[in-house]
């Protein structure tokens, strides 16, 4: 071996290589979602860097308790044989990866990618694993500088812990007081000013009844971009009534939708969103959905449009915008925030809507996905509501931060796998994904209804913290159909692939994070019982629903 190279060698670990290529190869493997060769290369390249972390502490501990280690000879060879095995275990594992990626795919009804670029994702990990080394560099330099300074004043072993200190304090201020803080400020500027830009082929509508024309109490331009979407590209009465008999009368649904530029506190614009409410008869309709939306205001349109379809336009839907950011960001920064939006409106129409004589006010139902669902299920204390309940929820893709999800899932009745629970035979909480319905449940529903529409294969519905070092009940037999049998945990690794998945995995309608236009159109059906719908017509409006996606 040339003696520059061999010189380079001496720099790095040979325990945290040996782990770091095991589990470089162990992140080849399938997880829930597919994903791209950059992505790929990113959670392989953390693999690396993790398993050379482990690898390092392991041999400095080892070292640091004098434990006996073999002769120089013997341990050369353990050493050879060990990069060969590894060598040969990530061999094997990228001829596999493309196979295992097509699984994923062709179980989704996605086309196969051709092949692996096994290159391309070695030269990710590899610059990925070189910025982290030369940070960790640039922090031990920083750490023997300051601990070097201290040592005129305190002992050596005492000036070296607070060098520590001082370092990890140092490269987090800037870190999380200068890199974060002013990324995540200059990300908050950028979609505020997209969500604030009026598209020329939107016009405003012109309906007095509708949210944003000139009779209404909510601007134009306060809706934002999702806002203005919202409450003009939901069905007409029109399109409704195309699948209603002759003798049917459609209406055209009400959608509410109060921007965050509206006002300036979340208790202000749930006081605008009720006045805009009465404004336009909405407390007049049969059925009324209070939607949180995703971080950056969205409302899932298969969400609504299906329900409104369902109840032929005799309904009414509100829903307010909490932040900018999308759901990921939201969730870190404003994730208070999006609760407080929520229970702000949840609590002002509820208490004008409870006040109504029963046989006089619309049946109210709660809906969000992903972070709005989350922070829909922190609208309301059960205790405020219990003595006048509203009628139900409707929770799509729940993340695994959700504390009603966790306890319910976590104390499910016995037999009844944690991807698809059987809560107190049904009686309250019911769970569904793309195989399975509402209807399943053996108890009775009773008046009060909680659904949850999720996916097997959903990494923000089944991520956790402790799948670093535990494995996690979904992964045990029975799986969800729409998980692979190939997929393994692994320590550490496994965590990384979710985190991958959730950042920037995708999925086609009815797998992942995307929910299927129809089985929201089964969750409302079974969730609100509308009437007047025959088996037939339901399947027609069904299979419409699946068309369109």
């Amino acid at each position: 071996m040339h003696p520059r190279i061999r010189s380079a060698l001496r720099h790095f670990s040979t325990a945290g290589l040996l782990l770091g290529t095991l589990l470089f190869a162990f992140s080849l493997t399938p997880s829930l979602l597919p994903r791209p060769t950059y992505a790929q290369g990113i959670v392989s390249g953390l693999s690396f860097s993790a398993g050379y972390a482990l690898g390092f502490i392991a041999h400095w501990l080892w070292d640091y308790l004098q434990l006996p280690r073999p002769r120089s000879r013997i341990e050369r060879i353990i050493k050879l044989t060990a990069a060969g095995l590894c060598t040969l275990i990530a061999a094997a594992f990228l001829w596999q990866a493309s196979a295992w990626q097509n699984r994923i795919r062709d179980l989704m009804g996605l086309e196969e990618v051709s092949g692996i670029r096994a290159i391309s994702i070695g030269l990710i990990a590899l610059a990925l694993f070189a910025l982290l080394w030369l940070l960790v560099k640039l922090f031990r330099l920083t750490f023997r500088f300051l601990a070097r300074k201290m040592r005129r004043f305190v002992p050596h072993r005492i000036s070296n812990l607070l060098g520590v200190i001082a370092a990890a304090a140092l490269f987090w201020s800037v870190i999380d007081g200068v890199i974060f803080t002013l990324a995540l400020r200059a990300a908050d500027n950028s979609f505020q000013q997209i969500d604030e830009l009026i598209l020329d082929d939107l016009p405003p509508p012109t309906d007095p009844m509708k949210t944003g024309s000139e009779h209404s109490l909510i601007s134009w331009e306060a809706l934002g971009g999702r806002g203005r979407r919202f409450v003009t590209q939901g069905p007409s009465a029109d399109d409704i009534g195309a699948f209603l008999d002759a003798e049917a009368v459609a209406m055209d649904p009400v959608r509410v939708y109060v921007g965050l530029s509206a006002a300036d506190t979340p208790a202000e614009r749930a006081q605008l969103a009720l006045q805009e409410l009465q404004r336009v008869g909405a407390f007049e309709r049969s059925v009324m959905v209070l939607a949180t939306p995703t971080g950056r205001g969205w409302v899932d349109p298969a969400a609504l449009n299906t329900v409104e379809y369902l109840h032929r336009g005799n309904i009414a839907t509100a829903t307010m915008q909490y932040s900018y950011l999308p759901s990921h960001l939201a969730l870190l920064v404003e994730g208070d925030y999006g609760a407080e939006n929520a229970r702000a409106l949840f609590t002002t129409v509820y208490e004008y809507w409870s006040g109504l004589p029963e046989d006089e006010r619309p049946r109210l139902y709660l809906h969000g996905l992903s972070l709005g669902s989350l922070n829909s299920d922190l609208s309301f204390d059960f205790y405020d509501i219990i003595d006048d309940p509203f009628h139900g929820a409707l929770w799509s893709g729940p993340p695994f931060r959700s504390d009603t999800w966790r306890t319910v899932t976590r104390e499910r009745d016995g037999g009844s796998p944690s991807w698809l629970p059987t809560f107190r035979d049904g009686a309250v909480v019911r769970f569904m994904n793309q195989y399975q319905g509402l209807d399943a449940a053996n108890g009775d529903w009773g008046d009060f209804r909680i659904a949850y529409l999720q996916y097997g294969s959903d990494p923000i519905t089944f991520f956790e913290p402790r799948i670093l070092y535990r494995e996690p009940e979904w992964l045990r037999e029975p799986r969800a159909p729409d998980v692979l049998p190939e997929l393994r945990w692994y320590p550490v690794v496994t965590m990384l692939q979710l985190l991958g998945d959730l950042a920037v995995g995708r999925a086609p309608p009815g797998y992942g994070h995307t929910i299927a236009a129809e089985h929201y159109f089964d969750a409302w059906v079974a969730l609100t019982e509308p009437n007047g719908w025959s088996e037939a017509e339901l399947e027609r409006l069904r299979e419409h629903f699946r068309e369109v996606r």
